[in-house]
């Protein structure tokens, strides 16, 4: 298995801190690494998360809608009933995002 780069490191690392039943958005995290790893983007945590995501709870990784990749979604919709994550009555495939987004602290 390839080595991780230290920005994918950060990036698996942040998502593993997610809680149950929140979530963080691409551009979240994007933002919240670049204190601490220089530049980063929606676009840069995105590539790291379709190659590494496996090693973490990626379903907890969304999209600025609250929505994930079509073809993620049955996957994730299981993790979501187990962990209660909120969603949207109408539309039960996107994660309400004002009940379920987790800012980190940088205790």
């Amino acid at each position: 298995m390839e080595e991780l780069s230290p920005y994918a490191k950060a990036v698996i690392e942040l998502v593993r801190q997610i809680p149950e039943g929140k979530v963080m958005t691409y551009g979240a995290i994007a933002y919240h690494l670049q204190a601490g790893q220089g530049s980063s983007s929606a676009r840069m945590v995105g590539q790291v998360m379709s190659r590494y995501g496996w090693m973490s709870p990626w379903w907890r990784v969304v999209r600025a809608d609250g929505t994930l990749p079509r073809h993620l979604r049955a996957d994730a919709l299981a993790n979501y009933e187990t962990e209660a994550t909120p969603l949207y009555w109408r539309q039960p495939t996107k994660v309400d995002l004002r009940a379920a987004l987790w800012e980190p602290t940088d205790a």
